[in-house]
């Protein structure tokens, strides 16, 4: 398979927002962003457990909205700030539709959509 009919995507994130660049055509054509991904984050509770629950299944929703955005990924770029990223790739490789998925990071700040789409294309050409 050549790189150009892999299905490649990148991914810009922190742990409130994503966003997410691909093909136009899935498998081939000129990188877009596909769409963003927010997480607004747990509100305050008095029990530390249950803001902990709350939160871990609030990076979950956020985890699978941003795997919905990508469908059967074979190559994935992570960047961005903190270690979410991390957190990300273990969600993919536990997921089976993605477990297959070769995924890379790599540390960043944020930056504008353009430029995102520029430095992704650059990453898989």
């Amino acid at each position: 398979m050549s790189d150009k009919n892999k299905k490649q995507f990148g991914v810009w994130m922190d742990t409130h927002n994503a966003t997410i660049v691909g093909r136009e055509d899935v498998d081939n054509g000129e990188f877009i962003v596909l769409g963003t991904v927010s997480n607004a984050g747990a509100e305050y509770n008095s029990s530390e457990k249950t803001a902990n629950n709350h939160e871990i299944g609030l990076t979950q929703k956020y985890f699978k909205e941003i795997a919905f955005v990508m469908p059967n990924v074979d190559e994935i770029h992570l960047t961005g700030t903190g270690q979410v990223q991390e957190q990300f790739i273990k969600f993919l490789a536990d997921t089976p539709q993605y477990k297959n998925a070769q995924a890379t990071e790599c540390t960043s700040n944020k930056m504008s959509d353009e430029n995102f789409v520029e430095f992704v294309e650059k990453r898989f050409n």
